[in-house]
């Protein structure tokens, strides 16, 4: 999963409102989703990965032993052949194994690695949280659900306090959030001018574009369905790079590693 860019949307959220009304909607939208940001690590879901020529990829994202394990379950829509389906098989099978055997500090060589992850990510949208101002703009219904709708704006005299949340200076979003649950629906987020990345030579141009949607998965925890992404940048401030992703989750649950290993693919 693309972490860093999801929380680059995310973070747009977590900002500073214009407007009591639009305060109070983003306090709120703020603790559903840290609890949701707690819950991750708990569930397994699959994945289907776009590729930039068309085709597609789908994975069975598996947490195992307290991190995460990715098994390529199918191409282009259609399963794997079988002998392909039993290398993948044999590939978790010895991946659980090695977990399970793992000494007391591997583990936590292991899942300290992961948590620093998540922890600097969970960091970069906290800082990020000073980079926008929030206004109301409106209310509608979205996938089901009624939707607050605010507009994020960059803010005067915002200054990064690290290389990661430069490009902010340069980024507006849209958010969508459910007015019951306060959780978010649907996130947008554009550069509207170029960003100069300081430390690696690089530049993010206008035409870099950021999705996020969210659902709800069990009680009162969401997470992501959707996420996108178009990046146009220029490397050494000369060569042109265009990337992109697109991927979808679905089939949250949660799994034992006997489970996940028994468990045919959907």
């Amino acid at each position: 999963m693309q972490r860093i860019y999801i929380l680059a949307l995310i973070a747009l959220v977590a900002g500073n409102c214009i407007g009591q009304s639009a305060d109070s909607i983003i306090q709120n939208s703020v603790r559903a989703n840290s609890k949701d940001w707690n819950a991750a690590p708990e569930y397994s879901c699959f994945e289907r990965d776009r590729e930039s020529d068309g085709g597609t990829k789908t994975f069975e994202d598996l947490m195992i032993f307290g991190s995460p394990y990715e098994r390529l379950i199918e191409v282009n829509g259609k399963r794997l052949p079988s002998t392909q389906q039993e290398q993948e098989r044999q590939k978790l099978q010895q991946t659980i194994a090695e977990r399970r055997n793992e000494s007391q500090r591997e583990r936590a060589q292991r899942i300290a690695k992961y948590e620093k992850d998540r922890k600097r990510d969970r960091l970069v949208m906290e800082q990020l949280t000073q980079g926008f101002n929030f206004r109301l703009v409106g209310e509608q219904k979205l996938d089901g659900h009624d939707v607050y709708v605010l507009k994020a704006t960059p803010r005067p005299g915002y200054r990064p306090p690290n290389m990661e949340t430069q490009v902010l200076k340069g980024m507006e979003g849209r958010l969508w959030i459910d007015k019951e649950t306060y959780q978010w629906v649907r996130v947008e987020a554009r550069v509207i001018h170029p960003v100069s990345i300081e430390g690696i030579l690089a530049r993010v141009e206008p035409g870099t574009e950021f999705e996020l949607e969210k659902t709800p998965v069990q009680d009162d925890i969401w997470q992501p369905s959707h996420y996108a992404m178009r990046a146009h940048a220029k490397i050494l401030y000369m060569f042109r790079h265009k990337s992109q992703d697109d991927e979808t989750y679905y089939q949250y649950r949660k799994l034992t590693p006997e489970q996940a290993l028994s468990e045919k693919s959907q």
